[in-house]
């Protein structure tokens, strides 16, 4: 996939961010996804003001939700995606652990090709990275 596509800038020495990573491992989605797949990405980061926050937490949101959910086949799959040598918080470890409790499949990478040989693993990718 071309660093063109993924977005402004590449961190020093060619790392991508995670920001990079996820919409790269998304194009490949959309692109490479097996048919009947269903995934998305649930905002639920960055600030809120404390009403909007309040809101949202009776609403149902929960903190560590992985980056990219997906499913298919009745089966569900949690990705949280990192930059090169970022670490998962307590919030999303515990998130990932409720989820793979439940039987669903989980993983955590800081790498797109990674990533990516993450989701062939798991039969949601088709074919080769172009």
């Amino acid at each position: 996939m071309p660093i063109a596509k993924l977005g402004r800038g590449v961190r020093a020495a060619g790392r991508l961010t995670e920001t990079q990573i996820q919409r790269a491992v998304v194009l490949h989605l959309r692109q490479r996804g097996v048919p009947g797949l269903v995934f998305c990405h649930c905002p639920n980061g960055g600030y809120r003001r404390p009403t909007e926050a309040a809101i949202f937490k009776a609403l149902g949101v929960r903190a560590g939700v992985a980056d990219l959910l997906l499913w298919h086949d009745g089966k569900s799959f949690a990705l949280e995606l990192k930059a090169p040598g970022g670490r998962p918080t307590e919030a999303q470890l515990a998130f990932l652990a409720d989820f793979d409790e439940q039987g669903g499949f989980t993983a955590i990478t800081d790498d797109l090709d990674r990533a990516l040989a993450t989701l062939t693993a798991w039969g949601l990718l088709r074919g080769k990275p172009g």
